[in-house]
């Protein structure tokens, strides 16, 4: 069977419409042209590749705190998405909990924008995401994950890391923010995507992430890996094709029953989609 008709999720996908839902006035970047993404692309992508279900992780381009496009897409997905929300880190159990109503299974911390002293007065917010069984998604680069991880410990939250923990390339496997997310797999609690390839290796065919893609699946394994295309593909700095980037992990993982673990079970497990 081939990769195009394996069950799969996708577990990083944006939809920005600023034609429905304008950008905020203040907002740091405005996506444009091919960056953008209405929810009636997104699903004409996953019929073409056959991709069941997907998580909508809210963007800070553009939307900031604002859910409102993300929520409007999940309830036109009618139960096949599910979502990330970007919030305050005061934000209630009220909200929180209208939030999961809506689809939400996790909050965002976008460490790599707002930095790690941001959410210095976090902890509160963590222990109210673990009350409600909702998990933390963290998009960390270079070092910033170490800062973290005493909090996190503390917490008992669930975690999911974006992107592989966006890497350097050139500074190798044993960069010690890498060590510090390979060390999180020991925890029981922590999830982790093979996802924004090219956040790591500029340009097709990738070779670059896969040192760091192999160490993930070896330290965490297939339980606790999922794949993800980060469509519609922010600030890319080449080329990115949906396909490719299936046929990529098909490569990087050729056992159809390992494959099927990243590709449905782990996300299925973590995100509750009916199938």
């Amino acid at each position: 069977m081939s990769i195009f008709d394996e069950p799969k999720i996708d577990c990083h996908v944006h939809v920005l419409d600023p034609w429905r839902f304008p950008y905020a006035p203040d907002t740091h970047y405005r996506p444009a042209g091919q960056e953008t993404g209405t929810f009636e692309q997104l699903a004409g992508v996953m019929e073409a590749y056959g991709t069941r279900h997907a998580l909508i992780v809210g963007p800070n381009s553009g939307y900031g705190l604002d859910n409102r496009c993300l929520l409007d897409a999940l309830a036109r997905s009618g139960g096949r998405c599910k979502g990330i929300a970007v919030v305050r880190n005061d934000t209630g159990v009220d909200e929180l909990e209208a939030l999961k109503r809506a689809g939400i299974v996790g909050v965002a911390w976008n460490v790599t924008h707002y930095g790690v002293s941001y959410y210095d007065d976090a902890a509160p917010l963590l222990d109210r995401l673990r009350a409600l069984d909702l998990f933390v998604q963290l998009q960390v680069e270079h070092e910033q994950l170490i800062s973290l991880v005493p909090m996190l410990d503390r917490s008992g939250v669930r975690m999911l890391v974006d992107h592989a923990g966006r890497p350097t390339a050139s500074a190798g496997v044993g960069q010690p923010g890498f060590r510090a997310l390979l060390a999180l797999a020991r925890t029981g609690r922590a999830f982790v995507k093979l996802s924004g390839v090219m956040k790591i290796a500029q340009a097709y065919p990738y070779t670059e992430a896969t040192p760091f893609y192999e160490a993930l699946l070896d330290a965490f394994t297939a339980d606790f890996c999922m794949w993800a295309s980060d469509w519609p593909y922010l600030r890319a700095p080449a080329r990115v094709d949906y396909g490719v980037l299936l046929q990529h992990i098909e490569g990087l993982i050729p056992d159809p029953a390992q494959r099927r673990r990243v590709l449905w079970d782990t996300p299925n497990r973590l995100f509750r989609f009916v199938a």
